[in-house]
């Protein structure tokens, strides 16, 4: 009973920690591509000038936010699968006797096909989440004020 109490709060305190990091990713993306925007204005106005429609303009910078979180959420993806091997490599053999039974510490560690597919179907909705807000700043540039921006 103890042990399912504890496994419990193990399990949402590391939802908890994933949901603060993927609000943190999302900020970081976003204030990467308000910095995007920024020094794109120039092109933005010129898009505009010669007749860009907004939503051109805003599947633009979405899509290059979902690139960013894509990317980068795989390279942490792959980076987790490595962090399990190695320990598999490390702790994989060791078990553990407590007496009544024995127990595999860390036995043949697998990434689910599902949860791979949960992921990046989260990773594209964070980018586009991160993207939405630099977008609808990109798509309110007046084309003659983005001329005259430096």
């Amino acid at each position: 009973m103890q042990q399912q109490k504890g496994m419990g709060i193990l399990r949402t305190g590391i939802w908890v920690i994933g949901i603060f990091t993927l609000l943190s990713g999302i900020v970081g993306v976003s204030n990467i591509m308000l910095i995007t925007v920024k020094e794109r204005t120039r092109e933005f106005g010129i898009r505009k000038a010669i007749g860009a429609k907004p939503s051109s303009i805003l599947w633009l910078i979405i899509v290059e936010s979902v690139t960013i979180t894509t990317i980068f959420g795989y390279i942490g993806m792959v980076a987790g699968i490595a962090a399990t091997e190695w320990m598999d490599k490390v702790a994989g053999a060791k078990t553990i006797d407590t007496g009544a039974w024995t127990e595999t510490v860390f036995l043949n560690p697998t990434v689910d096909m599902g949860i791979a597919i949960q992921a990046t179907l989260t990773l594209i909705i964070a980018g586009t989440l991160a993207g939405l807000f630099p977008a609808r700043k990109a798509v309110k540039i007046r084309p003659i004020e983005a001329l005259r921006a430096d």
